[in-house]
């Protein structure tokens, strides 16, 4: 027996193999894009971790930045500053975030107040760290008349809050409603609902944020060139000019000087493993708790 084809068929079996078509193409085109963006990725990691462990040895640990053609030198104060300088921003601005946060998922959802603190956000998110830098640097590097770690603090701080502050408000939104709602039935205070029920369910996305914030700011170059700049000395004092890892890595990897270059190379790893390490354990840690 032959199968007759009515017109109506026809059309639907030429619309079925266009769109097989259209995804097998689209399909093609996202595959080539993703093995384009790997390739380069994997040539970066590989020429990182290549010249980087070359680099490595007791006295990057231990020494601190040498003069040009030294023999013995190595990137102690610069490790030190970049710890001491992320991890007080991150204490800094990790409680604002917090809060605002918590007002803009809790408390302003319809209000100006929180719509205007949503569109000042979402500006910090997308400017760039180079104009944050030189915001810290008119209004407290040329009134001081001198750069200092403090400067360099403010300014990775700014960096921090939004980031925070958007992944606060995401993951308590994320919380049912219902919850709130059985908390408030028994008679619980708003501020008591949030402090021991929705900030607590959504305490492991807020832990990812502020990690994924400490990773990124942990290599930002350019708001330290117009704050904190560098010294080649170890300090201890906020008040001073103080080395940090990128801004090492910046003036070491333009030199004509062999062994500024090879430890430029070696803290370009440092920094590449201890964001790597913080990505994996913002996620390895807080995959099943959400």
């Amino acid at each position: 027996m032959s199968v007759v084809t009515t017109p109506t068929d026809a059309s639907r079996l030429a619309k079925h193999r266009r769109r097989k078509a259209v995804n097998a193409l689209a399909l093609t085109l996202s595959m080539a894009a993703m093995a384009f963006g790997l390739f380069w990725l994997m040539w970066i990691l590989f020429e990182t971790v290549r010249l980087g462990v070359g680099g490595l040895n007791l006295a990057t640990f231990t020494e601190m930045t040498p003069p040009p053609q030294a023999e013995v030198g190595g990137l102690a104060n610069a490790i030190f500053g970049s710890l001491v300088m992320v991890s007080l921003a991150t204490l800094i601005g990790t409680p604002i975030g917090v809060l605002a946060g918590i007002y803009l998922a809790e408390y302003g959802q319809k209000t100006w107040l929180g719509s205007a603190t949503r569109f000042i956000n979402d500006i910090l998110l997308s400017a760039p760290s180079i104009v944050i830098g030189l915001f810290i640097y008119a209004v407290i590097v040329a009134r001081v008349k001198s750069f200092s770690a403090f400067a360099g603090v403010l300014a990775l701080a700014l960096i921090v809050i939004p980031v925070v502050i958007r992944t606060t408000e995401n993951m308590l939104s994320l919380i049912p409603n219902a919850l709130r709602e059985a908390a408030y039935a028994l008679g619980t205070p708003k501020w008591k609902v949030i402090s021991t029920i929705t900030l607590k369910a959504a305490r492991a996305g807020v832990m990812t944020g502020v990690l994924l914030a400490f990773a990124r700011i942990a290599g930002e170059t350019a708001p330290l060139l117009f704050t904190a700049l560098s010294n080649q000395f170890w300090t201890t004092s906020l008040g001073e000019p103080m080395a940090s890892l990128p801004v090492t890595i910046f003036k070491f990897a333009m030199s004509p000087y062999e062994n500024w270059q090879k430890l430029a190379w070696a803290g370009v790893f440092l920094i590449t493993l201890g964001v790597l390490a913080l990505n994996i354990l913002a996620r390895v840690m807080f995959r099943n708790k959400h």
